[in-house]
């Protein structure tokens, strides 16, 4: 979820007032001719350059291919597409600046068997990321770009771009579209955990993201051929927009059960209190957010607040979770994407993508499973641009 400064606030009071809330317009042109032209068919064994699109992406948006100029909108396709991308480049469109992301469609068969080639040439890992609410297939494209580069990751890196329609007051359309989406992918997820070439599963979920993730992990964990799911090992959900308490009860039960745990399979979760997006989200749903520490319960904050202790709750432990709180690092006008904005937050993230469990910059808290990222005092004013977007030509919006 991203909102801009000062909109939060008219945001929910539109919201709930049912005022100002942005409705779906099918537009002047029908669907099946945004689709119509051969370009939008990717046909069997047609040549990709991956040094120029090393990217992958699946998406369930539905594609405008009536000029040569192919973009991915925010209505939903009718089916699942293939494709390579790069990251966005700002071009000028009918005389205005806009982000254009390089791609191609990719015929499905072809697909698959190039990210067999890119994985089987690297260590059997692949890191799917999954955005939130908020985002067009441009946004989407440059995080999922700055993910790969920044991690550097030793794998293949696939973007799954569900219809989000990149609007403020798109928020109920977007968790519509978000749950309609649930069973496309799940049944993908399901199809990449049961390649026997794919050894280590990364998945990154921002935001809306995390409703998506959680229950296709379980889906998948239910029904896959591949008993243990044990390849869907790294889950990392930053800023969740996920109720807390539903998160709690839930996630030892399927997704952090003890046979998955055992099988190494661990969840990180970034949170932040300075999280405005987030707020909103609780404004709106009545409850908190995984992804915010907010004290729910006033005894427990009195209880925290009376033993001198930060007033911040969080998730329950469970065997496998971890929570890093990256208040005190927070950056941006929202404090929503710490992972791709704060320095401290992006350097951890790195580690998290590595498995590299030692963290001593984490602080530790009175609760064993939550840490605390603080400035390096070292460092009190890092570059947070360079190191997180290691030097990006195309600047977060």
């Amino acid at each position: 979820m991203k909102l801009a400064p000062g909109i939060a606030v008219a945001a929910i009071a539109s919201m709930l007032s049912g005022c100002g809330i942005a409705a779906v317009d099918y537009g002047p042109v029908r669907h099946a001719d945004y689709v119509a032209a051969p370009r939008c068919t990717a046909q069997p064994g047609a040549v990709i350059d991956g040094e120029a699109l090393p990217l992958f992406f699946a998406t369930t948006r539905l594609p405008d291919c009536r000029t040569d100029d192919v973009t991915l909108m925010r209505h939903r396709g009718e089916k699942i597409r293939y494709g390579r991308f790069t990251a966005p480049r700002e071009v000028e469109v009918a005389g205005k600046k806009k982000l254009r992301t390089p791609m191609a469609f990719q015929d499905s068969g072809d697909w698959w068997r190039a990210l067999q080639a890119e994985t089987d040439r690297r260590q059997g890992r692949v890191l799917l990321y999954v955005h939130g609410y908020r985002e067009t297939f441009e946004t989407t494209s440059k995080d999922a770009a700055q993910i790969a580069r920044m991690t550097g990751f030793d794998g293949p890196v696939i973007e799954y771009s569900w219809p989000s329609q990149g609007e403020v007051l798109s928020y109920a359309v977007d968790e519509t579209n978000m749950y309609h989406d649930v069973r496309n992918f799940r049944d993908f997820l399901k199809t990449l955990a049961e390649r026997p070439w794919v050894k280590e599963i990364v998945v990154v979920s921002h935001s809306l993201g995390a409703r998506l993730v959680i229950p296709a992990i379980a889906f998948v964990d239910r029904t896959s051929s591949n008993a243990d799911s044990s390849n869907i090992s790294n889950v990392i959900l930053a800023s969740p927009d996920i109720d807390r308490q539903t998160f709690e009860r839930d996630i030892e039960e399927e997704v952090l059960s003890p046979r998955r745990v055992a099988n190494n399979r661990r969840m990180a979760v970034y949170v932040s209190h300075a999280d405005k997006a987030l707020a909103a989200s609780r404004a709106l749903h009545g409850y908190p957010r995984l992804g915010s520490p907010f004290c729910f319960d006033p005894f427990e904050a009195g209880d925290l607040k009376a033993k001198g202790l930060p007033v911040r709750c969080y998730a329950s432990a469970v065997p496998g979770l971890t929570v890093i709180d990256t208040t005190d690092v927070s950056r941006g006008a929202t404090g929503h994407s710490n992972f791709l904005r704060s320095a401290v937050a992006c350097n951890d993230f790195i580690d998290v993508v590595a498995d590299k469990r030692a963290r001593p910059a984490r602080l530790a808290t009175h609760l064993a499973h939550v840490f605390r990222l603080v400035p390096d005092p070292a460092d009190p004013k890092p570059d947070d641009n360079g190191i997180c977007n290691r030097l990006a030509a195309v600047k977060a919006p």
